[in-house]
């Protein structure tokens, strides 16, 4: 079964308007993906923010493809240098700061991106109870490769 996502539920699905009504979308989930790395609560190494919200929401919202499409846009402006991660990766080279303790988490971005975006097709963003199970996969998308990094990176006999 092919659901619709949010994003192809308004506006123009064909031509040039959607290729731009598509482009848009990318510009605001880079945007939103910017400040909601921002929003965080300090811990070490890496710090918990809104980042995994915004991922999992753009996920389900734009489904599979425009979604994977955004994340791979927020981590190539991040790469180049702007300062769009929650840490400074202004002051670092992008691609350094990427290689730090939030490299795992950013897979784990494109993991859940793709994954809720495909079950969001599916029909789960439907349900309540479908979501939740979603956003739960989304979540283990995401930390499992984190900490599996920041286990490699700083040692596993750190708490």
């Amino acid at each position: 079964m092919k659901n619709k996502v949010l994003s192809e539920a308004f506006g123009s699905s064909e031509g040039n308007a959607l290729r731009i009504k598509q482009a848009l979308l990318v510009v605001a989930g880079v945007i939103v993906l910017a400040i909601a790395a921002k929003i965080k609560v300090p811990m070490w190494p890496v710090p918990i923010t809104m980042g995994t919200f915004a991922v999992l929401t753009i996920g389900a919202a734009y489904g599979a493809r425009l979604g994977l499409v955004t994340i791979l846009a927020y981590m190539i402006v991040g790469a180049i240098g702007f300062d769009v991660f929650a840490g400074s990766s202004a002051e670092k080279f992008g691609l350094t700061y990427m290689m730090g303790g939030t490299g795992g988490y950013l897979v784990g971005y494109v993991l859940a991106t793709v994954a809720l975006g495909a079950l969001a097709r599916r029909g789960w963003d439907r349900s309540f109870v479908w979501m939740a199970v979603a956003m739960l996969i989304g979540n283990v998308l995401i930390y499992v490769p984190g900490l599996l990094w920041l286990g490699q990176l700083y040692g596993w006999d750190k708490p």
